[in-house]
């Protein structure tokens, strides 16, 4: 058997619709049948390849939701005036100073890869509730199946991560949904990615589980990895030695491979670390942050999860992930405060500025503050994502992060007001060239336009590369009342 194959990577989309040359990978296959995709390869790839000079991965979007808004300047019931702590101080160029103080100065080393997404709106649907009309919303851009049941609502249509991996993952093959926080909850813990009207999808909770699905590897084969304390990547030792020593091979494509076993192997070792000792045993254990209620733990388990996220895209497995952090209202997770490192209260709570799920508790002392610190940690957990995605080097010279987009989205624009308004949207990549960069924008001129979330949606599909019959933009995704097209303030 030869050390590796080509296998070629076919499109889920109708034939009419043009698409991109086939991409070609090496695929190495081991122990139990096995196999493992490895990024493309200058070195090693069959002359069509070369000829169409497919050097660049195609466009993608990871999707990674933060619940209750952010920390916003508005004016509020329980601590008055509270000051601008998440926006830049002006459209325009992002720079270190105009991002200063906020929670985007978390993401400084990327300002030349960030468009930050200003006067964003959802539709005001009657979900009788502002947490699901934001949650069930904010991939779908479509209404409840049944209107005004608050948390036992569905979304009414399919959600943008599940069309893009619809149209374009290979064989039919779904996209990513991965979830992090303890299960249950509002809204009944994951809620955002939907197949259909009313058909909720199932997510990946535990990190392993997810990886399992990723590399395909089955539960007998999981087992003996573990049981010898090895990699994935024993699996196909041989088939990997024989490549890494073969003359054809670039030190370029070295350094590729090396990076990728590496990811592997780190992904694998944060995720041992997290099995305890009896779970480790029986080869069955949880790693116990992908369930807690504390925010460290969650936010450790969505980065495994952004590893996995990010390997799916380099291999080929799927254009498309989606990771939620928390339930509907993410009313369990107690994130750290970061002057003292101890747990706060649940988020849900400091999003509302009250000791209760509404508006009747006590007022939490300097809670707008302590919103803003969550902000924080979630713009830290978002360029881990981007270091991950920035440390992939191409064929050509690019970075994998300049190949698609990375999505951070708020489902509301603020607490505790539960505004539809001005919901929050950083795009971190151009998806090759088709998005602008480093630019704070604020679209249809700042005038309020309800449900130009749909048109945001069909952006970034278009981004990832979804197109219509005649190779046109996405511009009718979500519900029908919506406003149609793309933004074309956004469009390189």
């Amino acid at each position: 058997m030869s050390i590796f194959s080509w296998k070629s990577k076919p499109t889920a989309a109708a034939a009419s619709r043009k698409r991109r040359g086939p991409s070609r990978r090496v695929i190495l296959k081991g122990i139990g049948g096995f196999t493992l995709a490895l990024p493309i390869l200058e070195s090693i790839r069959p002359r069509e390849v070369e000829a169409a000079g497919e050097e660049s991965a195609p466009p993608f979007a990871i999707f990674f939701r933060q619940a209750n808004g952010v920390a916003a300047e508005q004016n509020t019931n329980e601590i008055g005036m509270e000051p601008e702590r998440f926006w830049p101080t002006q459209t325009g160029a992002l720079t270190p100073e105009t991002v200063n103080g906020r929670a985007l100065s978390e993401l400084t080393d990327y300002l030349d890869r960030l468009l930050v997404v200003r006067n964003i709106s959802m539709f005001n649907f009657d979900y009788a509730d502002g947490h699901a009309r934001g949650a069930l919303q904010c991939l779908t851009a479509r209404g409840p199946v049944v209107p005004g049941v608050g948390g036992d609502s569905e979304a009414n249509g399919e959600s943008i991560d599940h069309r893009i991996g619809a149209e374009l993952n290979p064989d039919g093959r779904d996209s990513l949904f991965m979830y992090a926080g303890a299960p249950g909850g509002w809204l009944g813990g994951p809620c955002i990615s939907y197949r259909g009207p009313g058909q909720r999808r199932a997510a990946l909770h535990n990190p392993i589980n997810a990886y399992q699905t990723m590399m395909g590897v089955d539960s007998e084969q999981f087992e003996l990895v573990i049981a010898r304390q090895n990699s994935i990547n024993d699996l196909v030792r041989d088939q990997m030695q024989g490549l890494m020593s073969s003359p054809k091979l670039s030190a370029a494509d070295k350094q590729r491979l090396e990076l990728h076993f590496d990811s592997i192997r780190d992904l694998e070792d944060n995720l041992m670390c997290n099995l305890d000792a009896d779970a480790y045993a029986s080869f069955e254990g949880k790693a116990p942050g992908y369930a807690s209620d504390l925010g460290d733990e969650v936010l450790l388990a969505a980065r495994a999860h952004m590893d996995i996220a990010v390997l799916a895209v380099a291999c080929g497995y799927t254009r498309s992930a989606a990771i939620q952090i928390g339930s509907g209202n993410d009313g369990s997770t107690r994130y750290t405060n970061l002057d003292d490192n101890a747990p706060m209260e649940n988020f849900h709570y400091l999003s509302h500025r009250r000791m209760s799920h509404d508006a009747m508790g006590a007022v939490i002392p300097n809670s707008d503050l302590l919103h803003h610190y969550v902000d924080i940690h979630f713009m830290r957990a978002f360029k881990y994502l981007l270091d991950k995605l920035e440390a992939i080097e191409l064929i050509n010279g690019d970075r994998l992060i300049d190949c698609g987009v990375a999505v951070f989205l708020n489902d509301l624009g603020n607490g505790p007001a539960h505004s539809a308004r001005n919901v929050p949207f950083v795009l971190a990549g151009s998806a090759g060239g088709f998005l602008k960069q480093g630019q704070c924008v604020e679209v249809n001129n700042g005038e309020y336009l309800e449900g130009n979330h749909a048109q945001m949606l069909n952006t970034i599909a278009s981004a990832a590369g979804v197109r219509k019959d005649g190779d046109q933009y996405l511009d009718d995704f979500g519900d029908p009342m919506m406003p149609k097209g793309v933004l074309s303030e956004l469009l390189a």
